[in-house]
């Protein structure tokens, strides 16, 4: 099954089914020595685990991570990073009366046609579970863009029919629906209380900010940043929307609305006064923030009866079991958060690559100069010596003159010590000219 590896430079693939043994993740592309918290990892984790709250499905998962490789006394090793966390509360006995049916909403058709077969016990590789290993994951890339002050903040925006009015990032994590806005947090409880009572679920809207993220990050044509953006949180199984900045609301918009001027600040730094670019320009980081939203649709699996097709296309009447979420924008905001780390770290390294390439570039570039005067100097040497040769020869003085030699020699080991270079090599470049020059003046004497 191809599709499970995400990231060039740093390297992610998931594996597992919502009612394996097991989920995980395998991680390449981090250098070594470097620390990572495996308990602030661990709470990441909890921040998406199901049964938190009575907003979410009751699914029981401790979601408690088991690292196998790739991390030694709290360090990175340098080789791949291997988590896994056990599925202990399936209950596959819920799903045998539709396993030969097509669920509205649900991947088993487009599996059946592409692959043949389908695990139908909760969806396996298409079920929301797979979306754990991608927030391990993305709290290992959390953790080194920390280190580089880059913060990564998502929220709850709309539940249904009801929207945040303020915006209040410390009152994220004081209402299990995740908003920042604690007046609309109650009137999202209660939305999605009303739905699940009556069978269904609802949709919404999860926004995404990142703050300190660097310019320069991303390229001009293929992965533009926000296109690696957009492609991250699509994966994600029930996102079906993405706009940066001021996406879809630019379309009413004129240009001289759209546009963000340049403007400098007292500190001389340059950036842009308003930000609906959403921090992309030319798919490229401006340094402002990153402002994304993503549409979650409303989860498939509701209490309500549905008429649907068996696999051989006779129509059914149904109603599914099992324990699902009424909404599942509160579980996707730490997944959108990883996701988004997932693409920030892959192009953070990406462009320390290829700054440091340049630099290597430029200073290969200066060696190259220096080279070429030494070269200069040395054919400049060569003409004088010649003219000493002419010289002795006229007045018949002897080639080798062993005490200028010798002073020279004592020269250039006080030089070498005062320049910090090594004795022994000074004296062997020194004897290479001296033979040099001896051989170029016997020549011209013979």
């Amino acid at each position: 099954m191809s599709g499970n590896v995400f990231g060039q430079a740093f390297r992610v693939m998931t594996f597992g089914e919502s009612h394996g043994p097991y989920i995980g993740v395998v991680i390449d592309g981090v250098r070594p020595g470097i620390p990572l918290d495996v308990e602030w990892l661990q709470r990441e984790l909890e921040r998406r685990r199901p049964g938190q709250s009575a907003v979410v499905t009751p699914r029981q998962e401790s979601d408690r991570v088991q690292v196998i490789s790739g991390i030694f006394e709290g360090k990175t090793t340098g080789t791949p990073i291997c988590l896994l966390i056990p599925n202990h509360d399936q209950r596959s006995q819920d799903y045998s009366h539709i396993q030969a049916i097509f669920r509205p909403g649900h991947a088993g058709f487009t599996f059946l046609k592409k692959y043949g077969v389908f695990d139908y016990r909760g969806g396996g590789r298409a079920s929301g579970r797979e979306t754990a290993a991608r927030v391990a994951a993305g709290a290992v890339a959390k953790q080194l863009l920390a280190g580089r002050g880059i913060r990564i903040i998502g929220f709850t925006r709309q539940i249904g029919d009801v929207e945040i009015t303020r915006v209040d990032l410390d009152a994220i994590d004081k209402n299990p629906v995740r908003a920042p806005d604690l007046q609309a947090a109650q009137a999202m409880i209660a939305a999605i209380r009303k739905a699940k009572k009556a069978g269904d679920s609802l949709g919404g809207v999860v926004e995404i900010r990142v703050q300190n993220c660097p310019p320069g990050l991303g390229e001009p044509v293929f992965h533009k940043l926000e296109a690696d953006l957009a492609a991250a949180l699509m994966s994600i199984g029930a996102v079906k929307g993405f706009e940066m900045g001021s996406g879809f609301a630019a379309a009413r918009m004129k240009g001289s609305e759209h546009n963000d001027s340049f403007v400098q600040d007292e500190n001389g730094r340059i950036h842009l006064a308003t930000n609906r670019a959403g921090g992309v320009l030319g798919g490229i980081s401006t340094g402002d923030d990153l402002i994304m939203h993503i549409a979650v649709k409303p989860p498939s699996s509701i209490g309500k009866k549905q008429r649907t097709v068996d696999h051989q296309g006779r129509p059914v009447e149904f109603q599914i079991g099992g324990r699902h979420d009424p909404c599942i924008c509160p579980r996707v905001v730490p997944v959108a958060e990883a996701m988004v780390a997932l693409v920030l770290i892959d192009h953070l390294l990406m462009q320390e690559r290829l700054l440091q390439s340049n630099e290597l570039e430029t200073l290969r570039q200066q060696i190259d100069t220096i080279d070429t005067q030494l070269l200069l100097l040395l054919a400049q040497r060569k003409r004088l010596v010649e003219q000493i040769a002419r010289i002795k020869a006229d007045r018949g003085i002897a080639v080798q003159d062993r005490a200028r030699e010798d002073a020279l020699l004592r020269r250039w080991k006080d030089f070498s010590r005062q320049l910090d270079l090594s004795e022994s090599f000074t004296r062997e470049l020194a004897d290479v000219l001296l033979r040099f020059s001896r051989k170029l003046q016997e020549e011209f004497l013979s």
